[in-house]
C-alpha cells in the first residue's frame, strides 16, 4: 500500500492573502506559541539585571532612562540581594532550559543568547577591576565604557524581549553565532 506523503499533496485552490496583523503562524519549526514567546522574552532580563550596575552614570544623567528602569527596581533588588543569584540563574537556564530537548529550539536559542550576553559581561568587569581610575581621562573612558555596556544591554533587552513577544527570532550582535553553535 502506497501512502501519499505530506509533500505530494497539492492545493486545489490558491489561498487568499490576509493582512499581516491577522496572519496566523503555522506550527512549523519556525513558529513559537505564546508560552515559548513569554519564556524567551523573560530570559533577556537576566543579562540586564546582572549588568545593571554599568548604568550608574547614564541613569544619573538622563532621567528618562531612570524612569524607564524604575518599575524594574524591585526585581533588580531581588536579583542582587544574594551574591550567588546570577550564578544560580546561569546554571538553571543552561542546564534546565538550553540542554533540555523538551523546550523548543526557539526557547533554547533565545535563552542561550541571553546566557552568552551575560558571559560577555566578564570583559568589562575585568577592565573595570584592573583599570580603576579615580579622575581625569581614565575616569572619562571608564564612564564611557560603562555607559556603552549599559546601553547595549538595555537595547538587547528591549529588542530581544519585544521580538520574542512578537514571535520573531532576534539575532543579537556578538552573541547570535555563539548561541547557534550551542543549541542543536
Amino acid at each position: 500500500m502506497i501512502r501519499p506523503s505530506f509533500f505530494s499533496i497539492t492545493r486545489l485552490s490558491t489561498p487568499t492573502p490576509t493582512p499581516f496583523l491577522f496572519r496566523a503562524q503555522s506550527k512549523g519549526s519556525n513558529s513559537a506559541d505564546a508560552p515559548d514567546r513569554l519564556i524567551s522574552a523573560v530570559c533577556y532580563f537576566y543579562p540586564f539585571f546582572d549588568g545593571v550596575q554599568y548604568g550608574k552614570y547614564v541613569v544619573t544623567q538622563f532621567s528618562p532612562i531612570a524612569t524607564l528602569i524604575q518599575p524594574l527596581l524591585p526585581a533588580i533588588k531581588a536579583f542582587k540581594s544574594f551574591p550567588f543569584n546570577g550564578f544560580l540563574v546561569f546554571l538553571t537556564l543552561y542546564f534546565v532550559v538550553v540542554r533540555n530537548p523538551n523546550f523548543s529550539r526557539y526557547v533554547r536559542f533565545n535563552t542561550m543568547q541571553a546566557i552568552v550576553l551575560d558571559v560577555l559581561l566578564i570583559f568589562p568587569d575585568l577592565l573595570e577591576r584592573s583599570f580603576n581610575p579615580r579622575d581625569g581621562v581614565g575616569l572619562d573612558l571608564m564612564m564611557s565604557l560603562d555607559s556603552t555596556v549599559f546601553l547595549f544591554l538595555l537595547v538587547c533587552l528591549i529588542y530581544g524581549s519585544s521580538s520574542c513577544l512578537l514571535g520573531q527570532v532576534p539575532r543579537l550582535p556578538l552573541v547570535a553565532e555563539a548561541a547557534d553553535r550551542q543549541v542543536l
